[in-house]
């Protein structure tokens, strides 16, 4: 469930909680196609994990969290040599995916609850993360820094505030939820989780989207004792 409001509906805001992943999941059912159509901008993320890429020496195995329907960064992996696997929650978002890639694993789970069954030295949660309710996402954050192997790479997005929000807003008619828990608490969870902020940038300013690189520390990272 990694795609984006793109329609340009006006930003009606209905704060009446988190809506449940399973909830979240049921919209993106009925809105995937929009992401799977001539008519989508493919390379839409592409520059911003070309750059994540760099941080890595070489190819390896690579996790695309809410990897949704486009298959645009799966795509991207496999040309680099990785082996990828895709999660997501919504069946209709993993359908469109396996039809573009039908020979790589794809899990249907909610990563607030999926225990991950490998480290993996690239993990991608563009434009998915932030539907995970905000109670838990910097747990869930935590736990996907656990799922790299030292020196491997995350990138990931985020509303670009200082305090924790969230909202609920329409996209394609569905309405979607998203939460941040604001730039300083989300540095101290990288921090906690021995990863370092390589890049955080607003790429889409004026608007509040924030794509992050962290890198897991190794040895040779760590201070002596």
């Amino acid at each position: 469930m990694s795609e984006r409001r793109d329609d340009g509906a006006a930003a009606m805001v209905l704060r009446e909680g988190a809506m449940r992943p399973a909830q979240t999941a049921v919209a993106y059912d009925r809105i995937a196609g929009h992401w799977d159509c001539p008519a989508f901008d493919g390379s839409d993320g592409i520059a911003q994990h070309e750059r994540a890429l760099r941080f890595l020496a070489r190819p390896g195995t690579a996790l695309d969290i809410g990897c949704g329907s486009s298959g645009r960064i799966m795509g991207l992996l496999l040309s680099r040599g990785f082996v990828a696997e895709g999660l997501d929650l919504s069946q209709e978002m993993l359908r469109r995916a396996r039809k573009h890639h039908p020979a790589q694993r794809f899990y249907h789970a909610d990563v607030c609850e999926w225990t991950f069954p490998t480290r993996y030295d690239f993990i991608s949660a563009w434009d998915s993360l932030w539907h995970v309710p905000l109670h838990q996402q910097l747990q869930v954050l935590h736990k996907i820094c656990d799922g790299l192997v030292p020196g491997g790479v995350l990138i990931f997005t985020t509303g670009g505030v200082e305090q924790a929000d969230e909202v609920t807003n329409p996209c394609f008619g569905e309405p979607l939820y998203h939460a941040a828990p604001g730039i300083p608490a989300l540095l101290r969870t990288l921090d906690a989780a021995g990863c370092a902020c390589r890049h955080l940038e607003y790429d889409q300013h004026p608007a509040n989207h924030v794509f992050v690189i962290a890198q897991r520390r190794s040895a040779l990272d760590r201070p002596e004792a």
